[in-house]
């Protein structure tokens, strides 16, 4: 990328991307289009305003979402075409900030996302999957495995990290699962997070003088000493929260794709030694979320692929495009568990990386160990074109997965 502003040709035509609700693994045909046309596109998303530079490519990506010279904060106040008609930025929030501000922000929680903070919620995650699985077991099939395992598990663990005592993860449940959909309309998405940012600020104002290693207690010792304002602490937990959430979705895309081809899972089964690499490939291969997540805002021209991007026009990366980019993963379209190396970008890339990228893939080992161990004869219920996915959903997963074994 370059920052020349000699002129590059005629501006790419402007597609309507509506970011339609899709089942299983299935591919987005328009991305896959666009994709096809260009390494930058340009797209409207079906609510806001005008439209935005789509960006494709593995290289690309990676470059534009660690330029300065593309911004998150700057998108405050704008009306950015987008996907959900409530994904409107909030002031303070982390996914909005630039360094250093993003940086100060991240810092505060940065302990109990490192290898050992992870490592400090093992034990108890393996724990409050093998109770689950013992009542999975107990009950005795047929059974929704979303609703048995697959939900109530990553809620746990990560209201276990954040700090949030047990009796509130139903409400921390509830609130999520409405504001990452966009099926109930923008008053009741928005009301939800309010509600969510109140119950934070409550939690975190209680613990200034904590010296725990959940996250609440480190963001209530960072707004003690003034290092963060209690709304940016708060802003950052319901992100965190939101996030630690949306493994329920992924792993049901994992499982539903595992057992929707049990050659797979048998092999996962007999050669538990390739299941790290495989759980590489299987969050590289499975699409996590419907269209695009946050832009960003040039701040000058910019030139990507031999096309001017001016100076306030909103950029978009696809990761998911990133994943498939067959000048980095040769035959992308084929899960392959011996891929290697496999540099993917599922959890993102740059300043605004995925926290607890860390955290997912220690959820995901453990799903895949326990799930295939302990329940060896695991299998689909219904035909996989009978799962239901969610509708309206920014995160994409089976509504249910209903299995027997």
């Amino acid at each position: 990328m370059t920052g020349d502003t000699t002129p590059t040709g005629p501006l790419p035509p402007v597609r309507h991307w509506p970011a339609t609700d899709l089942d299983g693994t299935d591919f987005d045909p328009v991305l896959s289009e666009l994709m096809r046309e260009g390494p930058v596109n340009r797209i409207r998303l079906p609510n806001g305003e005008g439209w935005a530079w789509l960006v494709t490519r593995y290289d690309d990506v990676r470059a534009v979402v660690n330029d300065p010279r593309f911004s998150r904060e700057a998108v405050l106040g704008r009306q950015v075409t987008r996907l959900a008609p409530h994904f409107i930025p909030d002031r303070g929030a982390v996914g909005f900030l630039d360094p250093p501000d993003h940086t100060r922000l991240r810092r505060s929680v940065a302990a109990a996302f490192t290898s050992k903070g992870v490592e400090r919620v093992r034990g108890r995650a393996r724990g409050i999957l093998d109770g689950l699985v013992d009542e999975l077991l107990r009950q005795g099939p047929p059974a929704d495995l979303t609703g048995a395992v697959l939900g109530p598990f990553p809620i746990a663990v990560i209201c276990e990290l954040m700090g949030v005592p047990a009796a509130d993860r139903h409400a921390m449940h509830t609130w999520t699962q409405l504001i990452l959909s966009s099926a109930h309309g923008k008053e009741v998405s928005e009301g939800a997070k309010r509600e969510m940012s109140a119950y934070f600020g409550d939690l975190i104002g209680l613990r200034e003088d904590a010296t725990g290693e959940d996250v609440a207690s480190l963001l209530g010792a960072a707004v003690g000493r003034d290092e963060v304002t209690l709304e940016e602490a708060v802003g950052l937990a319901v992100l965190l929260q939101i996030g630690g959430e949306a493994v329920t979705n992924n792993s049901g895309q994992m499982f539903h794709l595992l057992l929707s081809r049990p050659e797979l899972a048998e092999r996962l089964r007999s050669e538990p030694e390739i299941r790290p690499g495989a759980i590489d490939e299987l969050l590289r291969y499975i699409p996590h979320r419907n269209a695009v997540g946050l832009s960003r805002i040039a701040l000058e021209d910019v030139e990507v692929r031999g096309v001017r991007i001016r100076a306030g026009d909103p950029v978009y990366v696809s990761y998911l495009a990133a994943n498939r980019d067959p000048g980095v993963f040769p035959d992308p379209e084929t899960v392959d568990f011996a891929r290697s190396p496999n540099p993917h970008v599922a959890f993102g890339f740059g300043p605004h990386y995925c926290p607890g990228g860390m955290l997912a893939r220690l959820e995901s080992e453990l799903l895949v160990d326990v799930l295939l161990d302990r329940v060896p004869g695991l299998k689909l219920a219904v035909p996989p074109e009978r799962v239901p996915f969610r509708k309206g959903a920014l995160i994409r997963g089976p509504e249910a997965l209903p299995v027997t074994w």
